[in-house]
């Protein structure tokens, strides 16, 4: 249903120019995090004002654009899923969610992760158990630990911080920067809304978390915090 349609309106869309930026933006090049995705240069607004226009599209109606090569058919598609989570009733939100999951491997560049996973797995999970974030933060995809700790976006937003920092403690060690990147983005949203929950963690794990994370994680800190926890914080 409309799907031929909807490549042809992203492809004009896009822009030859807007692609180069991308690919470089989005690290495709071999050895890269994005290495052999492709873009057609449609900005994030583009795509979003084209979503409106196809108001009568179900989940498995965009599966063909998630499952696509061109990243921007594949972000088109996760809008649209969390579009229909959103307004769908209980038995379409579970649907979605189960989608989602089945095709992790489609949802592979940060951007992707950070537009859909709070408000389809994140949601989904809330009051349910969160072990399926357990599982997805200890896969060997960066993507779906990726998925597993900016899922709990949706509860920080809620004031629930404990999944958030138990899984950040699971992956200190991870060794991908946008890991480290992602693990401290969530402590900065928890400490944005309850500074001494953070503190509390950052106190036992600021010696051995990743620079990077760390940095992230105290970045709305003042200045003075900020230098006592990057020279490792001592109390007293």
């Amino acid at each position: 249903m409309h799907i031929s349609e909807i490549k042809t309106r992203l492809k004009e869309l896009g822009s030859p120019e807007d692609a180069l930026f991308l690919q470089r933006f989005f690290k495709t090049a071999p050895g890269q995090y994005g290495h052999g995705d492709i873009f057609i240069g449609v900005r994030v607004p583009n795509t979003r004002r084209l979503l409106r226009e196809y108001r009568g599209l179900t989940a498995d109606d965009v599966m063909p654009l998630l499952r696509s090569p061109v990243h921007e058919e594949r972000l088109f598609a996760l809008l649209a899923l969390v579009r229909s989570f959103e307004t769908g009733d209980e038995a379409t939100r579970e649907r979605v969610y189960r989608l989602y999951l089945d095709h992790t491997e489609w949802i592979n560049n940060w951007d992707l992760v950070d537009i859909s996973a709070p408000h389809i797995v994140g949601a989904f999970l809330e009051g349910r158990s969160s072990e399926p974030l357990y599982r997805l933060a200890r896969s060997e995809s960066l993507w779906e630990r990726r998925i597993a700790i900016l899922a709990t976006f949706y509860f920080i937003r809620r004031g629930r911080f404990d999944d958030t920092l138990a899984l950040a403690r699971l992956l200190l060690g991870d060794r991908e920067d946008l890991m480290h990147k992602a693990v401290g983005w969530m402590l900065r949203e928890v400490g944005k809304r309850d500074q001494a929950v953070a503190e509390e963690f950052l106190k036992e794990q600021c010696r051995i978390m990743p620079r990077t994370m760390l940095r992230y994680a105290i970045e709305k800190f003042t200045p003075e915090l900020r230098q006592q926890y990057l020279r490792g914080f001592r109390e007293g």
